[in-house]
């Protein structure tokens, strides 16, 4: 055993320098060239504060009410109604009263696929920036 010289074995080092920039580009990379998709939602203004009790509601002010109840059954201005002539009851009121706006108001458990329904239909007839969406409270 005379000509064996023992030797410690070298540590295997793996420089994570080299990986580490690559990975902080394609970070930047990624981040520059993507594009962010803006979202429309629903606009919910609430509706404008009622007039003192003391001051009469002129004809102006009066708004077109649209309720949808908890099973979808929906009433304009109280009457009942479908909803394929929710379109053809606000043209109606509104060509009674122009300046009036609109207010729907859906019970917490309605279906929001009619409420949107109906804003489109209320969109159709006219109505752009007076369409207001409130939650009922029973």
């Amino acid at each position: 055993m005379r000509g064996r010289t023992s030797r410690q074995a070298e540590e295997a080092n793996v420089d994570l320098t080299p990986m580490l920039d690559v990975v902080f580009i394609l970070l930047i990379f990624f981040i520059v060239t993507s594009t962010f998709a803006r979202e429309e939602a629903i606009g919910l203004e609430p509706p404008p504060p009622p007039p003192p009790p003391d001051q009469p509601i002129q004809e102006a002010q009066q708004a077109i009410l649209i309720y949808i109840d908890e099973s979808s059954l929906i009433t304009v201005n109280g009457r009942p109604t479908d909803i394929s002539s929710v379109r053809a009851n606000i043209e109606r009121v509104v060509a009674e009263n122009p300046q009036s706006a609109l207010i729907i108001q859906a019970h917490p458990k309605t279906r929001s696929g009619v409420v949107v329904k109906i804003r489109d239909e209320a969109y159709n007839a006219g109505f752009t920036d007076r369409v207001n969406i409130v939650i009922s409270q029973t």
